[in-house]
């Protein structure tokens, strides 16, 4: 911060000094992560050297304002949908278990292709990957499958596949989506019997 932000040096150890403190009165991780994050907060918002840092603050905080609310509402939905566990409790959601069961279950090929292929096409924001991971393993999904869908969820999506296409072509496109969907299968099928 002292040498990309332009941050008066004692500022920082400032805000350094108020999150360890506030580490050290708490057990919650929480705590000294919202005073480290309101002390950058803070610091950046009332630099007078380098408006930029002022900037990015309030675009954050817009984006902030943008996104956490449709996030919540996905990792809801997920979660009505899906099901979900709290410690040792499993809370059934509304599709059935045997559907997930039937198509993500275990370690075959088909279940970890089917995982790839839909987490190639399916358009989810990263944050909302655990969540909904974790309801479909809690509803019966293998592990091998569950990390082909975090493998092919990322590198892909629908609307990324016609950017792709319009970048470099149809055929290459074509080429890249199979190779994601193929490396995650193969990736989900060690992984499964590994994780056994």
């Amino acid at each position: 911060m002292i040498y990309v932000l332009k941050i008066a040096w004692w500022q920082v150890v400032a805000v350094v000094a108020v999150t360890g403190a506030s580490a050290l009165f708490t057990s919650s991780p929480m705590i000294p992560m919202i005073v480290g994050i309101a002390g950058v907060s803070l610091i950046s918002l009332l630099d007078k050297k380098d408006e930029d840092n002022r900037e990015w603050i309030l675009s954050s905080w817009g984006f902030t304002k943008q996104i956490v609310p449709l996030l919540a509402i996905g990792v809801v939905i997920a979660g009505f949908l899906l099901g979900s566990t709290h410690d040792d409790t499993a809370l059934r959601g509304i599709i059935p278990n045997e559907w997930i069961a039937r198509l993500v279950g275990g370690n075959s090929i088909f279940s970890n292709f089917f995982a790839s292929i839909v987490g190639a096409f399916m358009y989810f924001a990263t944050l909302t990957e655990v969540p909904i991971i974790q309801g479909l393993l809690s509803a019966g999904m293998g592990k091998g499958p569950a990390l082909a869908l975090l493998l092919a969820g990322p590198s892909l999506s629908l609307p990324n596949m016609l950017v792709i296409r319009g970048v470099i072509g149809t055929r290459k496109t074509a080429v890249y989506v199979l190779l994601v969907v193929i490396m995650a299968t193969i990736t989900g099928l060690i992984f499964g019997k590994i994780a056994v």
